[in-house]
């Protein structure tokens, strides 16, 4: 059986999604929806609260606002799992390495992401990605994207209790699943059409701080043929260092700058970035 379980923002989920789940599921299910409409949880009490109420082998985590376009694919997931089974994660979107440095799973080289659904973008017209299978159909990656992320049902994986708010818990999930062994995966025979975007704002900066201090030990994860290299380090503590300061995390951006120091001590950033700090500093 799949659990499928979704941590709600309105008391009621969208009819059309019950409906459009029902219609192509193609399985038995059950449905855990954890109605959040008053704020009462972090999405990682959430959905914890939902492992606890689940009696499936395979736990379906998604978004309150995707379709899918797929028939029948919950029997796509099972038999995933069935053949492969260090399989412990299934996602439509992820990527080959993650580094150390904080960063959204998408912050990589374009050629270690593979991604399969239907994405709609703010003030553009949606966009059928489906990258990086190279004739596969089901892709090995370390992270993949919250929008849908199906787990094997394993007592020793939880949610963190260290973390709060509403962003990194796909990251966190997949670090839980690398730490005990598992493989994780991006398939392209199930493909669903999300209607919203993610947003990079002050708490996914805090969140994915805190999340990669917790995790600082496992990282950097790679399973692509070359290491994750320096650069992709450097490019990415820079990009987290300029998103903190654009939101006023100071604080934040120093402590990732000193990691960055000791990686690249004569990078040409450096200079720029405590010309800025100055510069806030007296302004």
């Amino acid at each position: 059986m799949i659990s499928i379980i979704i941590c709600s923002r309105t008391q009621k989920v969208d009819g059309n999604l019950l409906i459009n789940i029902k219609n192509t599921i193609g399985s038995i299910y059950e449905l855990i929806i954890i109605d959040n409409s008053e704020n009462r949880y972090s999405i990682f009490e959430a959905y914890n609260l939902g492992i606890d109420k689940s009696i499936g082998e395979y736990l379906c985590f998604i978004h309150d606002d995707i379709l899918f376009q797929t028939q029948s694919w919950g029997g796509v997931l099972h038999k995933i799992f069935d053949e492969n089974p260090n399989i412990g994660l299934i996602g439509v979107a992820g990527s080959k390495i993650k580094t150390k440095m904080p960063s959204a799973w998408w912050d990589t080289p374009q050629d270690c992401n593979s991604t399969h659904i239907i994405q709609h973008h703010k003030n553009k017209v949606k966009k059928l990605h489906n990258e990086g299978f190279n004739f596969e159909e089901n892709v090995k990656v370390v992270v993949v994207d919250g929008v849908f992320m199906v787990l094997r049902k394993d007592n020793r994986i939880r949610f963190s209790t260290k973390l709060k708010g509403f962003h990194t818990y796909d990251l966190n999930l997949c670090f839980e699943c690398k730490k005990i062994g598992y493989d994780i995966i991006v398939t392209n025979q199930i493909l669903l059409e999300h209607f919203s975007s993610g947003e990079i704002n002050e708490e996914w900066v805090k969140s994915s701080f805190k999340l990669h201090k917790i995790y600082k030990n496992q990282l950097p994860l790679n399973i692509v043929d070359r290491k994750v290299s320096l650069e992709n380090e450097i490019i990415n503590a820079q990009r987290f260092i300029n998103k903190s300061l654009n939101l006023g995390l100071k604080k934040i951006a120093i402590i990732i700058w000193f990691k960055l120091f000791l990686i690249a001590p004569i990078a040409k950033y450096n200079l720029r970035f405590w010309k800025k700090i100055i510069k806030d500093e007296l302004c």
